[in-house]
């Protein structure tokens, strides 16, 4: 009874993590891709006067911030550093500052997250398939922990859709101090990373995920059933 009960707390924290360990990961994926470059031909110029070379490189110089491992204090100075093109006037604001370095304090815990998530996946999937006894039960529990994600990213991939003015809003307030994630059309941040900027980026996470947890559930049924054949013919 105990070994099943470990086998089963091992299951369900495989599929509790999968879709961090997926989403968190394609989060941080594309952070350290070149995202703007591939943004910024689909949605309309920056109608305050950044040319379309200046706003890619201000919004790389922004990334490369968030993809550093020191804590934001120590980074921060980077974009204090950074100048409005042709001027010696800072890029972004007090407030803007402030954002970003909550900004970068989360997406250092996404990175974190993935890596734990990760690890819970990685071993409780290593200790349900490696013995042959538990192989079946460890590639239905990959089945389920795909399944787990695409209703997850599903759910969350039509909200997007279908209320993304109330998602952007909520997601804001839950992860940042009231009043502390708006700005104005001209303030340099609204410039760079415009609604339509997140809401592709949104709807690419989502989808991206979801696809990631087809194949994981995929993958896991196929191989519960050449499982279950194997030991039938046994």
């Amino acid at each position: 009874m105990a070994n099943k009960t470990l086998l089963t707390l091992i299951r369900w924290l495989v599929i509790l993590a999968m879709p961090f360990f997926l989403g968190m990961g394609t989060i941080r994926a594309i952070i350290a891709w070149d995202y703007p470059a591939f943004e910024y031909g689909r949605i309309a110029p920056d109608m305050f006067g950044f040319s379309p070379e200046e706003r890619l490189e201000l919004a790389q110089g922004t990334l490369d911030y968030l993809q550093r491992i020191e804590p934001a204090a120590e980074v921060i100075h980077l974009l204090e550093e950074l100048r409005l093109p042709g001027t010696d006037r800072p890029l972004y604001n007090v407030s803007e500052i402030d954002h970003m370095i909550d900004v970068k304090n989360l997406a250092d815990a996404i990175r974190w997250v993935a890596y734990i998530a990760g690890a819970v996946v990685i071993i409780g999937l290593a200790i349900l398939l490696i013995p042959r006894p538990t192989r079946p039960f460890g590639w239905r529990t990959l089945m389920l922990a795909g399944l787990g994600t695409v209703v997850i990213l599903g759910v969350i991939a039509l909200l997007i859709l279908i209320a993304w003015p109330i998602f952007f809003v909520q997601f804001h307030e839950l992860l940042f101090p009231p009043g502390t994630w708006t700005f104005a059309y001209s303030d340099s941040l609204i410039r760079l990373f415009p609604e339509q900027f997140w809401f592709d980026i949104g709807v690419l996470i989502s989808v991206t995920t979801l696809a990631l947890g087809v194949l994981v559930g995929l993958v896991g049924y196929v191989m519960t059933r050449r499982s279950r054949a194997a030991t039938i013919a046994a």
